[in-house]
């Protein structure tokens, strides 16, 4: 049987009017991972996760969904999708048990097991009025409707907002759980460490293109991480710096500057060049991913 992606889309475009949202987006999610997709506010993020979940029709290309088409087949494609919106609105006048119960009678109203034990996670009242709830308790309604029916594809809009870091936690573990069990999350976001954190891989979007689409593993490797080296006093000169080492001040027996690359090949410099001390920072994927916003998207 031929593997099939979860998500896959061809030259995807979409115009409001002359304006384009996406231009030709080639992105491919394989099945059982924990996707970040990454770029600022107006990027064209949330243009297509609605066209993957059929609420959208794109102007050109094709957007696939778990082997089918979203458009043509949007209702069959969305029985195995659990989505929360960026913008949630649920009914003010149900309560938070009301909400869920109607929730999972629409999607057949079987086992509720999992909707009860992430109620327990989430810690929510469900006897209160939506109207009632603060932000964070929206959210998290809004977070066990999508999970509760175990979905072969999360797809996520900026779901931590307005959770406390004790419910980010909750649900960063049920996600990681939802991928080992073989499922897949699609993660959008514009918060760059909770996508480091938590995603094997991401796609970075700026002004409707795709400048990037690499595992974080990889791009680890390209980030800049800080070094600070002492050299013992009494030792001649280092050997010429090798390319990747940035020199950013220069003291007497003392530099400060950024590192690029393996960091074995820096190490491997360091052991001939008679180090007292050296400090090498965590790589600092912050930095390259503002670069991409800055730069890589005016170039695609």
């Amino acid at each position: 049987m031929p593997h099939v992606d979860a998500v896959a889309t061809h030259n995807l475009t979409k115009h409001y009017g002359r304006q384009p949202a996406l231009r030709e987006l080639n992105l491919r999610v394989p099945t059982g991972r924990l996707f970040g997709f990454l770029g600022p506010n107006g990027a064209g993020k949330t243009t297509t996760l609605r066209i993957l979940l059929g609420l959208l029709r794109a102007t050109g290309g094709q957007a696939e969904v778990l082997g089918r088409d979203a458009w043509r087949h949007g209702p069959a494609v969305r029985r195995e999708i659990g989505y929360l919106p960026g913008d949630i609105r649920l009914w003010d006048w149900l309560t938070g048990r009301q909400t869920l119960a109607f929730l999972h009678a629409a999607r057949g109203g079987h086992d509720a097991t999992e909707m009860l034990r992430l109620v327990q996670r989430f810690d929510l009242n469900l006897d209160r009025r939506v109207r009632d709830y603060s932000r964070g308790m929206k959210q998290k309604l809004g977070l066990i409707a999508a999970l509760m029916q175990r979905p072969q594809l999360l797809i996520l809009d900026e779901p931590t907002v307005a959770l406390d870091p004790l419910m980010r936690e909750v649900l960063y573990t049920e996600l990681r759980q939802a991928v080992a069990a073989g499922r897949t999350v699609l993660f959008s976001s514009h918060t760059l460490a909770e996508v480091e954190q938590l995603c094997d891989e991401v796609a970075i979007l700026k002004d409707g293109r795709l400048v990037e689409h690499e595992r974080i593993a990889v791009l680890r490797t390209r980030a800049v991480r800080h070094v600070e080296i002492g050299f013992h006093s009494a030792t001649p000169s280092p050997p010429p710096p090798p390319e990747g080492l940035k020199i950013l001040e220069a003291a007497a027996g003392h530099w400060r500057g950024t590192w690029t690359g393996p960091v074995e090949h820096l190490l491997a410099w360091l052991v001939q060049s008679s180090v007292s001390d050296v400090t090498i920072a965590p790589p600092d994927l912050d930095e390259l991913f503002l670069a991409y916003y800055a730069d890589r998207g005016d170039r695609s």
